[in-house]
């Protein structure tokens, strides 16, 4: 069986594959991670997602790098993580009351081959006060999230309806995944 690496230090990427019994190491990319303004989402998550894998991919050649990057995309903008508070709070307004769009781009790197692909699913927000912002970024939770919210945490109190994966919020289609790591040359271990 092949060497599997997550080229991600999110402690959410981490969850998804253990909970999966997966045996892997974890290898963060450094890399550039800007685009170019007016670039689709999907080709700015599998991009990104391409640039880490095959990052961590060229220093361990014999390995299956995972690569994944998550964005909110609402009104024709990009959201990334908030830089401060007021950016979060900013974010959640932008977000409250409405639908946006959370994009997840995965790339399985190999010696031999490049898979990129992503998943969309569509996030409806409950109508948010102001207290209830506040209260959340009080929790601290939105500062190393895309679009200033995790739905895995206290930020499920904030989705009134998802439409498509639960899994891409939270950073990775896990059943896409797994069968793009089989057709990669990955075997299961169980």
């Amino acid at each position: 069986m092949q060497h599997l690496i997550l080229a991600s230090s999110s402690p959410r990427r981490k969850e998804l594959l253990e909970n999966l019994q997966l045996i892997f190491d974890i290898s963060s990319s450094e890399t550039d991670e800007s685009f170019l303004p007016g670039t689709a989402p999907e080709e700015i998550v599998m991009d990104l997602a391409a640039r880490k894998a095959t990052d961590v991919a060229e220093k361990h050649r014999d390995s299956i790098v995972i690569g994944a990057d998550t964005i909110v995309f609402a009104n024709n903008q990009v959201l990334g993580k908030p830089k401060d508070k007021i950016e979060a709070v900013k974010m959640l307004k932008m977000l409250s009351g409405n639908t946006h769009s959370v994009y997840t781009g995965v790339a399985i790197v190999t010696a031999d081959t490049t898979v990129r692909f992503y998943e969309k699913t569509d996030v409806t927000f409950w109508d948010l006060n102001d207290s209830e912002i506040q209260a959340y970024i009080n929790s601290g939770e939105p500062f190393d999230k895309a679009g200033a919210y995790g739905i895995q945490g206290f930020g499920s109190m904030l989705v009134k309806r998802i439409s498509g994966d639960y899994f891409t919020v939270v950073g990775l289609p896990v059943s896409k995944t797994i069968r793009e790591l089989q057709k990669a040359g990955f075997v299961l271990p169980y």
